[in-house]
């Protein structure tokens, strides 16, 4: 269960950290017209956008490094709630667009980053 749950938080890290570093430094124009799954960025404002990446860059870190450096592990639980939270408010976008494939998409990484927070708030340790 540990190497599932350290799969999971890797694939998850690499998604969050390329997906939030994008929103944080880029233009909601460009985030926009990268591909049609993108195109919600245009409802939003440059500061929604920013925040919503610098929560995912943020999520990210948390889900390997308190567990990697063995300093405050509880943190990784939060930080894939955390995600998990985010990953609600893209289902909920992606709903009201009607866009209903993009929408199953964003719900299987809302599955993931729950499994991580069940997995990881149980009475088993982290190991690496």
């Amino acid at each position: 269960m540990n190497t599932a749950l350290w799969i999971v938080a890797g694939f998850l890290t690499a998604l969050f950290l390329l997906s939030g570093f994008g929103k944080v430094f880029g233009t909601r124009e460009k985030l926009a017209g990268m591909t049609p799954a993108a195109a919600w960025a245009l409802d939003f404002s440059p500061g929604a956008l920013r925040a919503i990446g610098a929560a995912e860059v943020l999520g990210a870190v948390g889900l390997v490094l308190p567990a990697l450096l063995r300093i405050a592990p509880i943190l990784v639980p939060f930080a894939a709630l955390g995600l998990a939270l985010v990953m609600t408010g893209a289902v909920t976008v992606r709903l009201r667009r009607h866009e209903l494939r993009y929408a199953l998409m964003d719900l299987a990484y809302l599955a993931l980053a729950a499994f991580v927070a069940v997995g990881r708030f149980g009475p088993a340790p982290i190991t690496t």
